[in-house]
């Protein structure tokens, strides 16, 4: 009994004392991950908590393994284990939360939040801040673009942070080359210490350092000249002053016999000359090591600031971004904070300022996954409306060090899955550009139909299909760096012919338009005049030959303007015989423009004999021979758009009016041509004279043929007499001149009348000539719509 109760004593105290190894040796394994892990050994870290958990399966410990995998990037483990964390019994809201965040991450935004949650004690509703639609539409709203890998720089490693000097020279950071041993202590280059799903190695890769790519594809490492530094990396340009900004780890010693590594990072910038030799290194009075890291230099000469990312006191958390203003001698102001709106409870990087524009990389704001391109509105003044750039600029891996030249050249750093290295660096192009053309008729309507669109690439010749949008609008897809030719037509308006359309150098991915079809006005009268004729003639008299001269010279200059030809005679001889004569007078003008080569389909030709006179002069009536003269006429109408079966194209002479104002566009044409006239009458006369009977005769055919037109009439006088009196002569002037035309058949409502007397002369009299009198004298006369 003694002996078995013995041995049951020892088993129990071996069993105990291996429990107590084992528990022993598991703290043990616990103690030194913690350590890797505040040591930023984040890889090796999780190696030992993995080793810890499989013998003892705890909480904390698989949290702390979720939460290292998360550190490098290595997000398809992370995710696996943020399952298991939320599998025991005390996993809370905020595991939950990185579990639902991972989860969306590696399967592209493709789940279901009440799914993942399925079995706990948690619904959707406890969890507001993750937007699960935002995510999907991320994910499905990819830009028309391409990722292409930059040749003759990635490697096998990390390669990333393109920048381009003013010699079309690049740098950016790599650590190629050869693998240091496991033991080796590590170094990490905080945010820029990146792993892609292939391989998560970087403890064993050498210290980042910046590479020169010269035009010639040559491949050269710059040299600090510092023994201290480490990591070396994030090259910026102040190009003004041959100084390159970038980030450095370097070894400090706090004491003499005692060597350590710095936790933080620092800005240092330096002369560099064209061949890419550094000297003169100096670094930023802000930098503070082992207090607090500084990285990721953006060097914005325009505005001189530099921007940078920092972990200093005061910020949102994590890492946020920050800049220093500078003047002309480097002297750097204190560090401003870009404020809550940039900045996050997590970590921003990698800012990059061009025109009205910052963007930077966040994996604080809501994303794709991993740190996400983000673009912000700019001003000196505000830094705001912060927008996710989107797929395939961004995707569930890391996208950073977003970059333009001067030339519009685009760069992005990511370790997404099927690069060359662990990270790579891409040059970011356009699969096509869109193209949005929105057709509105002259009400500002958008026109959806009837109308045909012609879209060419000018260099192939080749024809583009084009769609229509939900709105109506006219879309396409464009190659990048080509120019195209759209034609837009629909009957009975103006066609429309762009051949400005290009993509060469466009940087935004979508080209819009905004087109205005309007109506043609067909058969609208522009100008008209009157050639008159002797008795029993049909000859062209010289007087008349100024007139026809100016028509024909028109007609030649706008090909589409045609001739409307109506010729009549006054009531004297036979009907017969005055219509053959109307007939001879419409064909000498016709004969007359030949010199000026007007096709005679341009030349519609009337004849009426003495159908239609002007005046009360027919058969047998007593007349002088004035108003006989005013019956003896050719009617010369100039017509734009002629023909109402015709598609027009904007003529070119048109191109800088509003198309959309149909008497607009041809009010300069008739002030050149005077279309009205100005009536003149004798000294404390009222009666129109032969002369401007002739001219108001042209201004009666134009007013019945051009509907949609008003006349305003002013009557005035000279500053001879008293006020009152000019006042009755000068109502008395406007008011015979519309009786005339009201005559002519013009309606009274369409007309206006007014009379100033002797207050708004042209001459302005104290001594003034009979000519310049007879200037005042005078009754004006304007078209208005």
């Amino acid at each position: 009994m003694k002996n078995l109760f013995t041995t049951i004593l020892i088993g129990f105290l071996l069993f105990l004392g291996t429990g107590l190894r084992e528990l022993h040796a598991q703290s043990a394994l616990l103690r030194y991950a913690d350590k890797q892990y505040s040591l930023d050994n984040y890889q090796h870290a999780a190696e030992v908590y993995e080793q810890a958990y499989a013998k003892k399966e705890k909480h904390q410990t698989a949290r702390q393994i979720a939460q290292s995998y998360d550190k490098i990037r290595d997000y398809e483990k992370a995710n696996e284990w943020w399952a298991k964390v939320v599998k025991f019994e005390e996993a809370d809201r905020e595991d939950y939360y990185e579990y639902l965040l991972s989860s969306y991450l590696v399967n592209s935004g493709e789940v279901e939040m009440e799914a993942l949650l399925e079995g706990s004690d948690f619904t959707a509703d406890d969890f507001p801040e993750i937007d699960a639609q935002k995510m999907k539409t991320l994910y499905s709203e990819r830009a028309n673009l391409k990722l292409v890998p930059v040749a003759g720089v990635n490697s096998s490693g990390s390669d990333m942070g393109m920048s381009v000097d003013r010699n079309k020279n690049m740098y950016f950071a790599s650590d190629r080359g050869a693998v240091t041993p496991t033991e080796k202590p590590a170094i990490r280059l905080d945010l820029n210490n990146i792993y892609s799903e292939e391989k998560y190695d970087f403890n064993d890769r050498e210290f980042f350092r910046i590479i020169r790519k010269d035009t010639s594809g040559n491949l050269t490492e710059l040299n600090t000249g510092n023994e201290e530094v480490l990591h070396f990396s994030d090259p910026s340009f102040m190009h003004e002053k041959g100084l390159m900004f970038y980030t450095v780890t370097r070894r400090i010693t706090k004491a003499k016999k005692t060597p350590e590594f710095a936790v933080g990072t620092e800005i240092y910038y330096s002369k560099i000359d064209e061949s890419g030799m550094m000297s003169e290194h100096q670094a930023m009075p802000f930098n503070a090591a082992t207090k607090y890291g500084v990285m990721h230099p953006f060097v914005d000469e325009e505005a001189k600031r530099i921007y940078f990312s920092s972990d200093m006191s005061g910020g949102q958390g994590g890492f946020d971004l920050y800049y220093v203003s500078y003047d002309e001698d480097l002297n750097f102001g204190t560090p401003t904070n870009l404020g809550s709106e940039i900045n996050t409870g997590k970590n921003e990087s990698h800012p990059y300022r061009v025109g009205d524009k910052l963007y930077f990389s966040s994996n604080g704001h809501p994303g794709l996954g991993g740190l996400d391109v983000f673009k912000a509105d700019y001003s000196e003044s505000q830094i705001g409306n912060v927008t996710n750039m989107g797929a395939p600029i961004n995707s569930n891996r890391d996208d950073f060090a977003y970059s333009i030249t001067e030339e519009g050249k685009r760069y992005l750093s990511s370790d997404r899955t099927g690069g060359q290295g662990l990270d790579d660096i891409y040059s970011i192009e356009a699969l096509n550009k869109k193209l949005i053309a929105r057709v509105k008729d002259c009400d500002d309507n958008m026109i959806t139909e009837s109308f045909t669109a012609i879209l060419t690439e000018k260099d192939n010749r080749g024809t583009i299909e084009t769609t229509r949008g939900a709105d109506g609008s006219l879309n396409a897809d464009l190659n990048p760096e080509s120019n195209f030719e759209l034609k837009i037509s629909k009957k009975g308006y103006f066609s429309i012919y762009d051949n400005t359309l290009s993509t060469v150098g466009l940087e935004a991915e979508t080209l819009e338009r905004e087109y205005r079809l309007a109506k043609i006005p067909y058969q609208m009268p522009v100008y008209v005049d009157i050639v008159y004729y002797d008795l029993d003639k049909s000859v062209i008299r010289t007087d008349a030959e100024p007139t026809l001269d100016k028509l024909g010279e028109l007609m030649q200059k706008y090909s589409f303007l045609d001739l409307r030809v109506a010729s009549h005679t006054d009531a004297r001889a036979s009907d017969e015989y005055n219509e053959a004569l109307s007939q001879r007078r419409a064909d000498a003008v016709l004969e007359f423009l030949n010199k000026y080569n007007i096709g005679k389909e341009r030349v519609r030709a009337e004849w009426f004999g003495e159908e239609k006179l002007t005046n009360d002069c027919g058969d047998g009536v007593p007349c002088p021979e004035p108003d006989h003269q005013l019956n003896r006429r050719s009617e010369l109408v100039l017509e734009a758009f002629p023909d109402p079966d015709k598609d027009y194209e904007l003529p070119k002479e048109l191109l800088d009016k509003d198309i959309c104002d149909e008497l607009g566009i041809f009010e300069e044409l008739q002030r050149e041509l005077n279309a009205v006239p100005i009536v003149y009458f004798d000294f404390d006369k009222s009666n129109i004279r032969p002369v401007h009977k002739k001219e108001l005769e042209r201004t009666a055919i134009m007013m019945k043929r051009m509907k949609n037109l008003n006349l305003y009439i002013a009557g005035h006088t000279d500053q001879r007499g008293s006020e009152e009196y000019n006042k009755s002569l000068s109502e008395r002037r406007s008011a015979v001149v519309m009786e005339y035309l009201v005559n002519r058949g013009v309606e009274a409502a369409r007309m206006q009348h007014e009379w100033f007397g002797k207050t708004q002369p042209i001459h302005d009299c104290g001594t003034c000539s009979e000519a310049q009198h007879q200037e005042n004298r005078r009754t004006e006369l304007k078209l208005r719509k």
